[in-house]
C-alpha cells in the first residue's frame, strides 16, 4: 500500500521544518543539508524524499549532484490556508489589547 503524505504531515516533523528553513534561504545539496543535523545521512535522505514526494522542494539535477531548492507555490498554499487563522486570532489579541487599554483596577 502506497499512502501519499499531504504537506501538513510533511511540516508537523521538526526536522523537516528546520530543512525547509534551510533551503528557502539557498539552494542545497543532500549532503550541505545533511551536515547541518546529527543524525544518519539516510535519515535526512528520508525527510528530503517525503518533503519532495509533497511538493515542498524540487530538485535539479546538476551533474552528478541534486540540489534541493524550495518549491515557493507549493509553501504559498501553506500560507494561504493558515492566514485566515492568523487574521482572527490577530483580531482577537486586538480586541483584548483594546479591553485592557481601557481597564482600570480597582483600587
Amino acid at each position: 500500500m502506497n499512502l501519499r503524505r499531504d504537506v501538513f504531515q510533511a511540516i508537523a516533523d521538526p526536522t523537516r521544518r528546520a530543512i525547509l528553513l534551510l533551503v528557502a534561504s539557498q539552494t542545497m545539496t543532500a549532503g550541505a543539508i545533511a551536515s547541518n543535523f546529527d543524525t544518519a545521512r539516510p535519515t535526512v535522505s528520508k525527510h528530503l524524499h517525503i518533503l519532495t514526494e509533497c511538493e515542498l522542494l524540487k530538485q535539479e539535477q546538476n551533474g552528478r549532484e541534486i540540489h534541493y531548492h524550495i518549491n515557493a507555490k507549493k509553501m504559498k498554499e501553506v500560507a494561504d490556508f493558515i492566514e485566515p487563522f492568523r487574521e482572527m486570532w490577530d483580531d482577537r489579541f486586538n480586541k483584548l489589547e483594546a479591553i485592557m487599554k481601557n481597564y482600570k483596577p480597582k483600587d
